[in-house]
């Protein structure tokens, strides 16, 4: 139908009008294409000792308990002792750890797609601009 429309226009057209042009409208389309790539950085590791002392005073703590059954404050002694051993024959060091993650990326490539387009003509002294889609 839009064939015939357009077949009719252009034989009125060549028939009484003058200085016929016909332009195409593109739009720019952007596509992106994903992929996922490894990633790898160096993050500082922290030689934190806290969790060795915790478990030192907690063990500390239970021995001494035990060792002193009826002395007042063993258990503390105890966790106070064990939380000093263990925070010195901790083997915690700081320094940098390798971490790795997978990202995903985009490769962009941009194509120019057809619209519409549209015909100037002048027809009676007046210029007429119709659209139409091929």
């Amino acid at each position: 139908m839009h064939k015939i429309i357009i077949a009719t226009i252009a034989v009125f057209i060549s028939a009484a009008a003058a200085a016929e042009t016909v332009q195409d409208v593109n739009k720019n389309v952007v596509i992106r294409q994903p992929y996922q790539i490894e990633v790898c950085a160096d993050k500082a590791v922290s030689g934190d000792k806290t969790s060795d002392t915790l478990k030192g005073a907690l063990v500390g703590g239970a021995i001494g308990n035990n060792i002193t059954k009826n002395l007042d404050n063993g258990a503390a002694v105890g966790a106070l002792l064990g939380g000093i051993l263990a925070h010195n024959a901790s083997k915690a060091v700081g320094g940098t750890k390798t971490v790795c993650n997978v990202e995903t990326r985009y490769n962009e490539q941009i194509e120019q797609r057809y619209v519409y387009s549209i015909i100037t003509f002048m027809y009676e002294g007046r210029e007429y601009n119709l659209q139409f889609v091929k």
